[in-house]
């Protein structure tokens, strides 16, 4: 459970790796001081700031927003460093706040790598102070705590400082904010809000908020910022008037670096060229990983926010048009007719400006995946990306791998890659079952079995290809032996990495789930009682993935436990299920295989837009990463993984 902070009061750290994550209601500054023994700041090469993000085990943002995430090691900070002190400010805008106590109080919370928070601290009580030192980090006896500060400075960051023994302060204070206004003028035009994600994200539980009044026909009208948008969980903020640039930034990326010399305000076409890898991370991949799920989530929301502007325009007409024949009067004739018109012409109108705003967004949105899809590594990269052209073993599994690819009805030539962490936490079921085309008709139901086994192949070449030689195995269960009949398993079998010949009739699957469960068993008793090193000498502990083909074809009840046991207890030790079936076939089971179906993420060979996002509820068309027709692509790689397997025997 996460702590909640007192001012001066302290809390253990556990880990190193960490995120901090500030919220406020405005636009503010983040940074960090690093100090001696004697809580001394050295000098200016000392403090992380947005002319200047990144210093051995911290990286801030570049420029002031409502939210910021600062990643911080500190198992890589310099051993004369002795204290971390989270700084915010307010920046020196016209028009915005000269003062914390004139907004909400901001919050700053401590996160782990896995999402869970460690521990937050709501900076209440301050008033004339505008920049001020949240968090501290300190070493006590070899170990990190945290502690809740809250010192503000009324005189800005130059009193802040000054107060850190910060000998030239004033110049720092002055470059920071001179970093922050070429920032703010190249990616946040005037009159354009920031958006305070922080709430958005709150909002998003309670579900959409329909306006209670209209505004007026001739108000200024965008699809972000109309009440039906700002009312819509996620709804991104942007411009205020029509036809003007939009603000997109996201919590996860930078802007692109600031230029060396002073750089003009941002053209009218919109923001500056998007850069891959541009996202807080430690490394590349982990910076595409935050990248492409930030394009991810802009998407979302962007789209929910045209999606409930077009409700808005309609309901709006539908009330026009209710008040137009609730007088019998207006019911005909050309006072009628000219009501009518100027009705559905107000409706098409906003209808249009939010079409055009979106627009706007999948412009950005596109550009920015044309230059991140070719720099992503292998893990993250489809099939006919030349990356696989030069792919080698890795030596350390990646932070994620790519499953297929995701996109929204209004936006069908844009692809986002859909993205898994590693290792996998569920197992995957590739759905066989008949999915009607987006033309309503159905695929042949043998040629959807043979493209089902193939997207699983293709999917367990993935997950070899992406981790080191012999830390991961494939397994396949092929009662039948339809798989190897219909040459979908080919690959596999040709490169010669299967961990064991394709297991085929009843006394195979026995076998194989045997074999599976009692290594789930031993590692289980192993890591729970502390003795890994008493485990049987021989057995393989390298992550496996089992592909299980044509279920329930040649499973019997207790075959059928086993399986759901795998699926339940198998990812902890590193078991992993990838299940090729259609759930009709095993409807004599009846609900006894509904725990089983849930525990596993549904996958398809086709398109279906069966895939739904957390924050708006989007249904989401996934479509599967196949070896494009005639690619060699597959073979070569396989063939890698298994010579760099038989140089590591």
């Amino acid at each position: 459970m996460a702590a909640e902070l007192m001012r001066g009061q302290n809390h253990p750290l556990s880990r190193n790796r960490i995120e901090i994550r500030i919220s406020a209601d405005v636009p503010v500054v983040a940074g960090a001081t690093l100090a001696d023994e004697n809580g001394r700041v050295r000098g200016a090469d000392r403090v992380a700031h947005p002319g200047a993000p990144a210093l051995p085990g911290i990286e801030v943002s570049r420029q002031a927003a409502a939210e910021h995430r600062l990643a911080v090691d500190l198992g890589t900070v310099s051993e004369a460093v002795h204290r971390v002190s989270v700084l915010i400010a307010l920046p020196t805008t016209p028009g915005g706040p000269l003062r914390f106590g004139a907004v909400a109080a901001p919050r700053a919370a401590v996160v782990g790598l896995d999402g869970a928070e460690v521990a937050g601290y709501t900076l209440t009580g301050l008033d004339a102070e505008s920049a001020v030192v949240a968090l501290e980090f300190y070493r006590r006896q070899g170990a990190w705590k945290i502690r809740a500060v809250g010192q503000g400075y009324a005189e800005g960051l130059t009193a802040l400082f000054t107060d850190q023994g910060l000998p030239e302060a004033a110049e720092l204070a002055g470059g920071i904010e001179e970093a922050v206004a070429r920032g703010m003028a190249r990616s946040v035009p005037t009159g354009t809000t920031q958006t305070d994600r922080s709430r958005r994200t709150a909002a998003s539980v309670a579900g959409p908020d329909l306006p209670g009044t209209a505004p007026a026909a001739d108000s200024a009208y965008d699809a972000r910022t109309s009440p039906a948008a700002s009312g819509t969980p996620g709804a991104v903020q942007g411009s205020t008037s029509p036809g003007g640039p939009v603000d997109y930034t996201h919590p996860k990326r930078r802007q692109a670096s600031p230029p060396t010399a002073p750089a003009a305000p941002a053209p009218a076409e919109g923001p500056a060229s998007p850069v891959a890898g541009d996202a807080v991370g430690w490394s590349m991949d982990e910076r595409l990983y935050n990248q492409v799920w930030g394009m991810f989530e802009d998407l979302a929301r962007s789209t929910a926010a045209y999606r409930s502007a077009v409700d808005f325009a309609e309901s709006r007409m539908e009330k026009e048009l209710d008040q137009v024949l609730s007088d019998p009067r207006n019911r005909l004739g050309a006072t009628g007719d000219a009501a009518r018109d100027a009705a559905r012409a107000r409706q098409a109108q906003l209808a249009d400006q939010a079409r055009a705003a979106l627009d706007r967004d999948l412009a950005q949105l596109t550009a920015e995946s044309e230059v991140v899809e070719p720099a992503l590594p292998p893990a993250y990269a489809r099939w006919d990306n030349p990356v696989w052209h030069g792919y080698r073993v890795p030596t350390e599994p990646p932070m994620a791998v790519r499953l297929g690819d995701l996109h929204l009805p209004e936006s069908a030539p844009l692809r986002i890659p859909m993205l898994v962490r590693l290792p996998l936490e569920r197992g995957l079921w590739i759905d066989s079952g008949l999915v009607p085309t987006a033309d309503g008709a159905f695929p042949d139901a043998g040629e959807l079995r043979h493209l089902a086994l193939q997207t699983a192949v293709a999917l367990a070449a993935r997950l070899l290809a992406a981790h080191p030689a012999g830390e991961f195995g494939v397994q396949v269960i092929d009662p039948a032996g339809a798989g190897a009949g219909a040459s979908a398993l080919a690959p596999l079998m040709g490169a010669g990495v299967l961990t064991a010949p394709p297991a085929t009739g009843a006394a195979g699957v026995v076998e194989a789930l045997g074999r599976l469960t009692e290594r789930v068993d031993l590692v289980q008793m192993a890591v729970r009682g502390g003795a890994a090193d008493a485990l049987p000498p021989g057995l393989d502990t390298s992550r496996q993935l089992l592909i299980v083909n044509d279920f329930p074809h040649g499973f019997d009840d207790r075959a059928v436990t086993q399986l759901r046991y795998l699926a339940d207890e198998g990812p902890d030790v590193g078991v992993h299920l990838l299940l090729v079936a259609d759930r009709e076939d095993a409807v004599a089971y009846g609900p006894l295989l509904d725990p089983l179906w849930r525990s596993l993420m549904r996958l398809t060979p086709v398109p279906d837009d069966h895939l739904a996002d957390p924050w708006v509820g989007h249904a989401w068309t996934y479509e599967p990463c196949l070896v494009p027709a005639g690619s060699h692509v597959l073979q070569q790689v396989l063939t890698q993984v298994a010579i760099a397997r038989t140089k590591r025997m």
